[in-house]
């Protein structure tokens, strides 16, 4: 009886282990297959997470129009996806030069890329541009720029697309988007402005689209980075202001994000929070206790002003 009760829990523990695996397999599976032979349209293809989402649809049978600003990193990653994938399962995909942030050449693009297939069924809206600095040190040059190449470009591609798919009847829309579209962080205002623009603006088009069956989804990840960085030792790590927000700086992998928007595309949800616990709860405190929310944020600017002077 006592070796049975000290079996129990790793006996307990291995089998909701193997469940998880089996739902996270069967998931996964599904996923692929619901995008099977569908037109997908990838902005910023060559960039990190632009290529583990090309990858991840490829495999899954999509027909793929990948977008991006340099023809021989579309070339490279053309190439890439081919050489792993089965050709009689997958589609060859097809190229398009596009900067997101030249918003005047955004609609002569979206009819080329309508032009591919006479349709597009997933639009999937990746590409991005970042900016740091001190409010009074950004010029407001760069200012409308990241608004062109987060906020402009994804809506005026969308704009252009969007008439397609309502005569259809059918289509999803994918912001890939951040979690400084739902809190500001000190230093990065610009970026943070065009985020927040752009969930305003998807959040009010997937209640227009509803009556159109189109579905709209956002997925908000914490900083996306290509590997897992671990935080440098120092006195900072006791910060009320380093411990709220050091998570963010961690960011998630390419994969991960591309996993979870193959899902998302799968499971129609109209909205995801890629985040560990620290951002996730950040959030919610903005939300509910933004005087908490703003003081924590405003100890973090006078400890980096402290620094400095240090």
């Amino acid at each position: 009886m006592g070796i049975l009760a000290v079996l129990a829990l790793p006996l307990l523990l291995l089998g909701i282990s193997g469940i998880i695996y089996i739902y996270q397999s069967v998931r996964w599976l599904l996923s692929k297959s619901a995008v099977q032979n569908k037109v997908v349209v990838i902005t910023d293809a060559i960039s990190g997470l632009g290529k583990e989402c090309s990858r991840v649809f490829h495999t899954g049978g999509a027909r793929l129009v990948l977008c991006g600003r340099s023809w021989k990193k579309l070339e490279a990653l053309y190439d890439a996806l081919i050489s792993v994938a089965d050709p009689s399962m997958t589609y060859a995909p097809k190229l398009m030069l596009l900067d997101i942030s030249d918003v005047s050449c955004i609609q002569d693009v979206a009819k080329e890329i309508l032009n591919c297939y006479g349709c597009v069924d997933i639009l999937i809206n990746n590409a991005s541009m970042k900016v740091k600095g001190a409010v009074q040190s950004i010029s407001l040059e760069l200012d409308k720029k990241i608004m062109d190449a987060n906020y402009f470009g994804p809506i005026t591609l969308t704009k252009a697309i969007l008439p397609n798919m309502i005569s259809r009847r059918t289509g999803q829309i994918v912001l890939i988007n951040s979690i400084q579209g739902k809190i500001g962080i000190p230093f990065r205002a610009a970026y943070a402005a065009s985020k927040h623009a752009a969930v305003g603006f998807f959040d009010c088009l997937r209640a227009e689209m509803e009556e159109f069956d189109i579905s709209v989804s956002t997925v908000n990840p914490t900083f996306i980075c290509s590997y897992h960085r671990q935080p440098a030792p120092g006195n900072w790590e006791a910060s009320i202001w380093k411990f709220f927000f050091r998570k963010v700086a961690y960011g998630v992998h390419p994969v991960e994000v591309a996993e979870e928007v193959l899902c998302t595309v799968s499971s129609k949800k109209q909205e995801v929070l890629m985040a560990n616990p620290i951002p996730r709860a950040a959030v919610y405190i903005r939300t509910f206790f933004p005087e908490l929310f703003f003081a924590i944020v405003a100890s973090g600017i006078r400890e980096k002003l402290k620094t400095e002077e240090e």
